[in-house]
């Protein structure tokens, strides 16, 4: 009898018992982080926006030890000195080497939004599937504080912490005050799409043999939250940047001696017709490092969505695989 005739196009679901097929007709199941990382890297904008955050995540620690100038020692023979061989990016009014301070700049912005971005999301995954997990007044009162929170004037608040920390230990303060207050959107959102988990049968079953309720929302709730909180992740990198950024440049966040981008871009707003690469080369570096980690943040959301186009066809991948063992 002839064999049926393999269709052309596969559904996503067969996609994934398929994928690791090798020409004998063998089927493999794949994990789903693998499946995830291959949607990821099919999509050529993901790729090169997770490209240019390596570069810069190298460049913010490399950086240092490529120049002989500190951003904390200023050069006083080359006063707002254009970008040279001696001087990168050139200097500013005070005469410090402004490759010196982008390079550290960068990395003091990518520690505290990163910091923030992780600290926010496991807080805000922890209180959003508790909430969302108890039930009667345990998630009225739950709800109560959240809404109560979220009336709070965070950035005052936030001011005032950072305002009171010197320069060396601001950047510690800003990570705190954003943190305390960054985390109670999320557990607002989170908490809703938990309220669907919680009816779910295992729940049910591991609540009635006795699970204690914390290990029901470690083991079951928030692991199966994960997709949603790793894109959370991802951008909250980005709103933790730009956060910094905004308070270092109303003069509340990063102060000196120590610097961030958001301080640059303070400090070069003055000198902006004189000297403008002073403020051009930190924006161009806040700039793509925003749209590199958009562009991660796009490629994850659309590699978690079984519905988009980067989930490919098996058609495609069969291809793929031939021609690499050819």
């Amino acid at each position: 009898m002839a064999e049926t005739q393999e269709p052309q196009m596969l559904t996503n679901a067969e996609l994934e018992l398929k994928a690791d097929a090798r020409g004998s007709g063998e089927v493999k199941r794949i994990s789903y982080a693998r499946l995830i990382a291959r949607r990821f890297f099919r999509q050529k904008s993901a790729v090169i926006g997770l490209v240019i955050f390596i570069v810069l995540v190298l460049l913010a620690i490399v950086g240092p030890h490529l120049t002989p100038h500190s951003y904390t020692d200023p050069d006083f023979t080359a006063l707002g000195e254009a970008p040279s061989a001696e001087h990168w990016f050139g200097t500013d009014g005070g005469g410090f080497d402004l490759f010196a301070c982008v390079v550290h700049g960068l990395g003091r912005s990518l520690i505290i939004g990163i910091s923030f971005s992780i600290m926010t999301t496991i807080i805000a995954a922890i209180a959003g599937t508790a909430i969302a997990y108890s039930r009667g007044w345990g998630e009225k009162i739950g709800m109560f504080l959240l809404d109560t929170l979220m009336v709070i004037p965070s950035f005052l608040l936030v001011a005032m912490i950072v305002r009171s920390a010197s320069g060396q230990t601001g950047w510690l303060m800003l990570i705190f005050g954003l943190t305390a207050f960054g985390w109670i959107g999320y557990a607002r959102t989170l908490r809703t799409m938990a309220l669907s988990l919680r009816e779910r049968d295992y729940v049910t079953a591991a609540r009635y043999m006795g699970v204690s309720p914390i290990k029901i929302i470690v083991r079951h709730l928030i692991p199966n939250l994960g997709s949603i909180l790793i894109l959370d992740t991802v951008l909250g990198v980005i709103s933790g940047i730009n956060s910094e950024t905004a308070y270092s440049f109303l003069g509340l966040g990063i102060k000196a001696p120590d610097t961030s981008l958001g301080f640059l871009l303070s400090q070069g707003s003055s000198a902006m017709l004189t000297t403008p690469w002073v403020i051009l080369i930190p924006s161009a570096v806040l700039i793509i490092l925003c749209v590199s980690m958009q562009l991660i943040g796009d490629g994850l959301r659309d590699a978690i969505d079984p519905h988009s186009r980067a989930a490919g066809s098996a058609d495609k991948d069969d291809e793929s695989k031939e021609g690499d063992a050819k």
